[in-house]
């Protein structure tokens, strides 16, 4: 049997007052990623909803599997009804939990997001992990996508205009990658 793919979801927390379009279209990412057959990783919060949180909403509806990396201590997280496993990496945000998160992935999809999933970018970056980032939701997704993070250019941020393109490059990167 094949292992499945691990799709990290990675955007903005509420706090940051998107929209209920753009949430939408984080839920119709899980949604996807269930569909596919695959796992969905993402940093489960402990104080605010997020969209990383309603992409695992999206996943739950379709009976996907469901990974949530938390920071400190403890499995209290802000949605563990729609969590399968909950992965505590004792480390704080900042980089320590982003990092357990992102290196966990096959393949990242930024939704709009601000400096905890510029963080996550940054690290995908670093780590080789392709980064798919959706058009047209604000925040670091839109400012990067079709972007190197520096000037070594190792890879592109991968535009995705759509949940369904998203998901889509999100596999197909992954696969790619997984095969050299």
């Amino acid at each position: 049997m094949k292992r499945k793919l691990q799709i990290g979801v990675m955007g903005s927390t509420s706090d940051l007052n998107y929209s209920g379009k753009v949430d939408a279209l984080a839920g119709k990412i899980g949604e996807l990623i269930a569909k596919s057959g695959n796992i969905i990783v993402y940093g489960a919060e402990k104080d605010f909803d997020s969209l990383s949180t309603s992409a695992a909403r999206g996943a739950k509806k379709f009976n996907g599997l469901t990974v949530g990396v938390t920071y400190g201590k403890g499995k209290d997280i802000y949605d563990k009804n729609n969590t399968d496993v909950i992965i505590s990496s004792g480390l704080e945000r900042g980089g320590g939990r982003e990092f357990v998160l992102v290196n966990s992935c096959d393949a990242i999809i930024a939704i709009s997001g601000g400096s905890g999933t510029l963080t996550e970018i940054a690290i995908a970056y670093q780590l080789n992990v392709p980064i798919i980032c959706l058009k047209g939701v604000g925040g670091w997704s839109d400012k990067l996508a079709g972007s190197y993070i520096d000037d070594r250019k190792r890879m592109k941020c991968i535009i995705a205009k759509n949940p369904k393109e998203a998901v889509a490059l999100a596999i197909a990167s992954a696969k790619a990658k997984t095969k050299s």
